[in-house]
């Protein structure tokens, strides 16, 4: 069920009416639980079972950590067994292919059979939503919750279940609280317009994106190098209006149920480094591998080649964690090698105060936009033919609708200014309230089938 389909909006009508007659009853995390089971399981029943079976491990795995002595066995099954159904969905193709192909290298006559199964939406979110908890209660950051109901609504919270933000239990279980306080005019406002700039990055940027980014990317054969790169411009752009887009009309959903979600997205094109680039781009994950993978291998607490090796690891998986392909095993690594690289310099007081803002900012997104060509490429041979022809080919037209070169930069523009000593002139009412007019009217006037998926979902 997409955000910006009927079938949401009538199902969220009946979902925050009830909410609001149950919110003062012990009814309420009842009426959230079923409603956010219902919302996962419109795309299959069946996968319901996998955010059960990953809820139940992890609160068990927390209830046994209390009571025993051997907390490192209990830590370990309940890590385990959330990997075990994500790496069983989302890697068990990409092994068996692997795995085919070094047979055939090996000239061996043995071939196996790739699982017939279609990937569970949002699948990695709740696990490591669900992790989190474990963990940190091991570490005892968290005390734990004695309501399996409440946490089975803390993993399964609808608005951000799919693609998140990834939050942590001291945040979102706390809010989930027996009595809910009470929704004041100012929550919903707010909500309701966090929601309709989210919606109008996905409808009337991202999905408008898509439209060129889809078909050169599709068949890179059949474009010159200019238009590589307009499309990679153009899909840096795409999925951070398509991803930031989600996150805030989730955190807006969430709002006007008077729950705060955490901030995912911080003008990531605004980075004036690759450190602060991942400060600044789906926060949530980041902190969740910075706190969860960098730290326990040793962080900085070493010497800096440990350090590196720490880091560069850490970047790896996390392109690993956004798909089964080698393309993005190649886009973890290059963001690898790019931080290793630049950490000594981005720290240096030359670089901070001699370096031209502009500068940083432009050679910092220049980097992410072609590291986006793995990302988003069909195959590693797609994405190593793109690179060639951007560097090789003849420049020409590149037939690109120059209306969303505008909204790229009008947007760009808006987050310089945010960023400014003139972000003063971006409170005043009268502009504020125009923006959300242009806004409005443009959703209802923009033609769209509303049947767009969000690119995170296959994540």
């Amino acid at each position: 069920m997409l955000f910006h389909t009927w079938h949401f909006l009538i199902f969220f009508i009946v979902v925050y009416a009830g909410y609001i007659l149950l919110k003062n009853s012990r009814f309420y995390l009842h009426w959230l639980l079923v409603a956010s089971y219902f919302f996962y399981g419109w795309w299959n029943p069946l996968y319901l079972l996998l955010i059960f079976f990953c809820t139940l491990a992890n609160y068990y795995a927390v209830v046994m950590l209390s009571r025993s002595s051997r907390k490192k066995l209990w830590l370990s099954c309940g890590i385990m067994l959330s990997l075990l159904s994500l790496g069983f969905f989302k890697y068990a193709g990409f092994v068996t292919e692997n795995v085919n192909r070094l047979l055939a290298f090996l000239n061996l006559s043995v071939s196996i059979s790739a699982p017939s199964i279609l990937l569970p939406v949002g699948i990695s979110f709740f696990t490591f939503q669900a992790m989190s908890y474990t963990i940190d209660f091991y570490r005892g950051n968290v005390e734990k919750e004695p309501s399996f109901l409440r946490f089975a609504t803390f993993v399964s919270f609808f608005p951000q279940l799919v693609a998140g933000p990834i939050e942590r239990s001291s945040n979102l279980i706390p809010q989930l609280s027996e009595k809910r306080p009470r929704i004041f005019s100012q929550d919903i406002s707010d909500g309701l317009s966090m929601f309709f700039v989210g919606l109008f990055k996905k409808v009337a940027l991202a999905d408008y994106l898509a439209l060129y980014v889809d078909k050169v990317y599709a068949a890179p054969l059949l474009f010159d190098g200019f238009s590589l790169l307009v499309a990679t411009f153009a899909f840096g752009w795409q999925i951070y209006f398509d991803f930031s887009g989600y996150t805030d009309m989730a955190r807006g959903i969430a709002k006007t149920m008077g729950i705060n979600l955490m901030l995912n997205f911080n003008n990531p094109y605004l980075a004036t480094g690759l450190g602060d680039f991942w400060n600044r781009w789906h926060i949530s994950l980041s902190t969740w591998f910075k706190d969860y993978v960098y730290i326990p291998l040793g962080g900085n607490r070493r010497e800096k080649f440990a350090t590196y090796k720490n880091m560069f690891i850490t970047m790896v998986v996390s392109g690993l964690w956004h798909g089964a392909a080698w393309t993005f095993v190649i886009w973890g690594t290059l963001h690898a090698f790019g931080r290793v690289l630049t950490r000594e310099l981005e720290r240096t007081n030359w670089y901070r105060e001699k370096v031209p803002l502009l500068v940083k900012r432009l050679s910092v997104f220049a980097f992410v936009t072609f590291t986006w060509i793995y990302f988003r490429a069909e195959s590693l041979t797609d994405a190593n033919l793109i690179v060639k022809k951007i560097f090789t080919t003849a420049w020409e037209n590149p037939d690109f609708p120059f209306f969303a070169f505008f909204f790229c930069f009008a947007v760009w523009i808006y987050q310089f200014i945010y960023e400014s000593r003139f972000r003063k002139i971006l409170e005043w009412a009268p502009l504020k309230a125009a923006i959300m007019l242009f806004i409005l009217f443009y959703l209802l006037i923009f033609n769209t089938s509303g049947n767009e998926s969000f690119i995170y979902f296959q994540f």
